[in-house]
């Protein structure tokens, strides 16, 4: 129905940026909110940042002022800019979007990347 693939994790030292990006592709009609989550060894999935299709943006305290989410809606691609990277930034990093499915399906359902791991060096 509908793929998300991301790329643009690796290895960085603190202080160092990296760049996220996710391709939404399928059987898409709409995309509503688009972004990010994250998950540490021995820790739950959690939120980092996600932008809404009319342009707003939600983010996890602890990456205010560092990450900026932006959003591509003519090609289903969201980017996650890093900056000044921690290495409480280590982990995997899930795309997620919520996605309006073309009919006949025509259902709003949830998709998952397979995640791309980000680690930070000290």
């Amino acid at each position: 129905q509908v793929q998300l693939v991301e790329s643009g994790g690796g290895l960085v030292q603190a202080g160092g940026s990296l760049r996220l990006s996710c391709v939404a592709s399928g059987s898409i009609l709409r995309i509503n909110n688009m972004g990010w989550y994250r998950q540490a060894p021995g820790k739950q999935r959690e939120l980092v940042a996600v932008g809404g299709n009319g342009g707003s943006t939600n983010y996890a305290d602890s990456v205010k002022g560092r990450f900026t989410v932006s959003r591509d809606n003519a090609k289903n691609t969201v980017y996650l800019q890093m900056n000044s990277l921690k290495p409480e930034d280590t982990a995997v990093y899930y795309c997620n979007a919520r996605t309006l499915i073309s009919p006949p399906i025509f259902e709003w359902r949830d998709f998952w990347g397979q995640g791309t791991q980000v680690t930070v060096s000290s």
